[in-house]
């Protein structure tokens, strides 16, 4: 019987760069902000750390030695599995498996669009699963029912106003009055995908955390900075958070602004995990 974890307790990763490092990381629950010099090894830890919990079912004994040399503890130490995110800054081009419906006919696309394509999807079900969450609720003959309804719309609404604050100064707006997310700027009804790199950028951290439906998730970011404005870099974590208490950041970063409002003790330096 699979049981998931609320996040992950520690990392060791006996193989970094064919042996010749061992990596110990003691995460905590909330916020953790890997950094380090070009070439330190921020990114091949959090990439072999996503590697191993791809090749791990849900089933079975996590906690043990995997492959790749990467051993994970989780909390409770009993889970066999954990839900995570991936979110990668770079806009390269990529084969699309199919054409961006809105986008383009064509499947070479850059990857951040990708992304965004991908998690539009799951926002339909997730609409989906908050409807049917709150008609149950509403005919279940729960006494806290309407209480409960209105928290479960609420985080949607926050989200929305949310991206519309954000985008507020190039006069963008979410259409609310659409299933599928679209904008409005000055009357004009946009595409996501036109929208400018940092904003994809924002809009795909924000929309992967609200679909993640306030459970326990673990939510990797490698330099989730890139092309993010100087303020928007600042309210990033907070906006997480809010969205998503239940979530486990896991993050590398070369900027400073991401730790600005309370982070400062969630930085820890890869030459302070490793042990050879």
């Amino acid at each position: 019987m699979i049981k998931l974890a609320n996040a992950i307790r520690r990392i060791e990763i006996s193989s970094l760069w064919s042996g010749h490092k061992h990596i110990v990381w003691n995460l905590r629950p909330d916020v953790n902000v890997l950094s380090g010099r070009n070439g330190a090894g921020k990114s091949t830890i959090l990439n072999k750390l996503v590697q191993h919990l791809r090749t791990i079912p849900l089933t079975g004994e996590l906690s043990g030695s995997g492959q790749l040399g990467v051993k994970v503890d989780f909390d409770p130490a009993d889970a066999t599995g954990i839900r995570y995110d991936v979110l990668r800054s770079f806009d390269r081009k990529i084969l699309a498996t199919e054409p961006l419906g809105g986008l383009t006919d064509a499947r070479i696309v850059t990857e951040l669009d990708w992304q965004l394509y991908l998690v539009q999807r799951r926002y339909l079900d997730y609409q989906v699963n908050v409807g049917n969450r709150m008609i149950q609720l509403l005919t279940g003959g729960d006494p806290d029912a309407r209480e409960k309804a209105t928290e479960a719309a609420a985080l949607k609404a926050r989200f929305l106003d949310m991206v519309d604050e954000l985008f507020a100064e190039t006069g963008k707006r979410i259409d609310r009055q659409s299933n599928e997310l679209a904008f409005v700027q000055y009357g004009e009804r946009l595409s996501p995908y036109i929208l400018s790199s940092g904003e994809k950028q924002m809009l795909l951290i924000l929309l992967t955390v609200l679909t993640e439906d306030r459970q326990p998730h673990v939510l990797f970011m490698d330099e989730p900075e890139a092309s993010l404005h100087f303020e928007w870099q600042k309210s990033l974590i907070s906006m997480v958070r809010e969205l998503n208490p239940n979530a486990q950041v896991l993050l590398t970063t070369h900027s400073p602004a991401l730790i600005m409002n309370g982070w400062e003790d969630a930085v820890t330096e890869v030459s302070d995990i490793t042990v050879v």
